[in-house]
């Protein structure tokens, strides 16, 4: 009885790490300082419509919004409903924005590119970009650790912001703390962000090996 109470207890450790973005890349993949400059900006992707992109070609005048992003995440799922207004804003503010999925290990199921066109046209996600993350190349230099994870960069593509969207992922309209608006807003008006870095909060990037 005891040993199965242990596996139950450990089974239970184990698949909790892997929706609260603990990778086993954290050391692997460190995940890029702030003011480090883009990685990997000229490595073509595929765009859920069919285009190879790269980030400085998705890149504006004010700079790149990437988030790394997938279909099935609670996380996710919790918190996209924020993307098409995040995109609004990027928009407005000048600064190029990415969702990029790097779950190559869920590539043949669900997070393969006919479902992320599936899911992003279900969700509402408009005119976004949304790309595929080969072998997790991008995920893997950036050092991104979960789904959702966010990277904020300005006009000379240095990073600016990184961590988590808000300080609520349930519920929009009990958000108090509007970390990557506020980013936003701030990097466009020139002034400091506060805070710059926060901690990110989802599931597991899934990456092959």
């Amino acid at each position: 009885m005891k040993n199965k109470f242990l596996v139950a207890i450990s089974g239970f450790i184990i698949a909790g790490t892997a929706w609260m973005g603990f990778t086993g890349g954290e050391e692997k993949y460190p995940t890029i300082e702030l003011k480090t400059k883009a990685p990997m900006v000229s490595e073509k992707m595929t765009d859920i419509n069919g285009a190879k992109v790269s980030l400085a070609e998705i890149k504006k005048d004010n700079g790149l919004l990437v988030i790394f992003s997938c279909n099935t995440c609670p996380f996710v799922i919790n918190w996209e409903d924020r993307y098409p207004e995040l995109a609004k804003l990027a928009e407005k503010s000048n600064v190029g924005f990415v969702l990029v999925n790097s779950n190559e290990a869920k590539r043949t199921n669900d997070d393969s590119l006919e479902e992320m066109k599936k899911h992003a046209k279900e969700k509402g996600y408009g005119n976004v970009h949304y790309v595929v993350d080969e072998n997790s190349a991008i995920a893997n230099a950036f050092g991104a650790k979960s789904t959702p994870h966010v990277f904020l960069f300005d006009k000379n593509m240095e990073l600016v912001y990184r961590g988590a969207i808000d300080d609520n992922n349930k519920s929009a309209a009990d958000v108090k703390e509007h970390y990557l608006q506020d980013a936003l807003v701030a990097l466009v008006a020139s002034k400091p962000i506060k805070p710059a870095d926060t901690k990110a909060m989802g599931c597991s990037i899934k990456r092959a090996s």
